[in-house]
């Protein structure tokens, strides 16, 4: 979706509202099982002392798998969304924080899926004191203790022994 700016270029203090649903195959992740609903953007664009601000924020609902223990769980993801926009000139064509203009028109959409995947957490948890697999026997320890005893530090055998006379 191109946003046509042009109305608040020129006015220091306007500003403009959007409302829309992120579409794009660039937001699959390998922890995303499924979104409950299209990531919803809101939020406005503004003109601040002649510098284009957006500020907002992306609201998802997710089904995710959880990287420790790969039980499925359902999550809400807020993300604030806060960007400069400018024209490109030979100064700023190198630095990142900036999105830049198209004349008087900037790429929604393209600009929002990147601010959303550069806040994508890297790790996806169930909880946050997930317990995750048995490396033996692969069971869920996040439902109880399995029965696989503690494997012993071959270093330590030898002490083991001591213990057993």
């Amino acid at each position: 979706m191109k946003l046509n700016l042009r109305e608040i270029i020129e006015n220091p203090g306007s500003e403009l509202p959007f409302d829309c649903e992120l579409q794009g195959d660039n937001l699959d992740f390998p922890s995303i099982v499924a979104y409950r609903s299209a990531p919803r953007a809101t939020g406005r664009v503004f003109n601040e002392a002649g510098v284009l601000r957006l500020e907002g924020t992306i609201r998802s609902d997710l089904v995710c798998i959880c990287d420790r223990c790969m039980s499925e769980f359902d999550t809400v993801k807020t993300t604030p969304l806060s960007a400069v926009m400018v024209d490109k000139d030979d100064d700023n064509a190198d630095d990142p924080e900036l999105f830049f203009l198209d004349g008087n028109e900037i790429d929604l959409d393209e600009m929002l899926c990147t601010l959303f995947i550069l806040d994508m957490d890297s790790k996806f948890l169930c909880r946050e004191d997930c317990k995750g697999l048995c490396p033996k026997c692969g069971r869920n320890l996040n439902l109880g203790p399995c029965g696989c005893g503690k494997e012993i530090d071959p270093r330590f055998a030898v002490l083991e022994q001591l213990l057993d006379t």
